[in-house]
């Protein structure tokens, strides 16, 4: 039964990578120490954080899937930005998610242009140390 793709592409796009996993748990266990630990340092929680999160989405993805890392640091961006721009439409509001709630919780209920100012420092970061390992 053959895909249409050509083997070689069918065998690169998913791969796992050990290096981006680790990447990816150490990412997510910082997050939850920022989130747990450091809740009286905002600028910590409010920036550090932000910026931490889309770096995050992306050693998650890259760590199953080979892929352009630009195209996919954009697609991050996208992303972040589409979960920023449901908290401005009160989405988890909308959809019935109470205070407390895991959904509520993701989806977020505060709109800040700033939290869109870290998620592109963040993709930008990435993109500069992406484009440094390639060199």
């Amino acid at each position: 039964m053959s895909t249409g793709l050509p083997r070689a592409r069918r065998a690169s796009s998913l791969r796992f990578s050990a290096g981006f996993f680790v990447l990816a748990l150490l990412l997510f266990a910082l997050e939850v120490i920022i989130a747990t630990r450091l809740p009286h340092v905002s600028w910590i929680r409010a920036y550090l954080g932000d910026v931490l999160v889309v770096v995050l989405i992306y050693a998650a993805v890259r760590s199953v899937v080979r892929v352009n890392d630009l195209a996919l640091l954009l697609a991050v961006f996208a992303f972040a930005c589409s979960i920023e721009f449901a908290q401005y439409f009160t989405v988890a509001e909308r959809l019935g998610f109470v205070r407390g709630d895991l959904m509520y919780t993701v989806i977020g209920n505060t709109f800040s242009w700033a939290d869109v100012a870290c998620y592109a420092v963040g993709c930008l970061a990435t993109a500069g140390v992406v484009v440094l390992f390639r060199r």
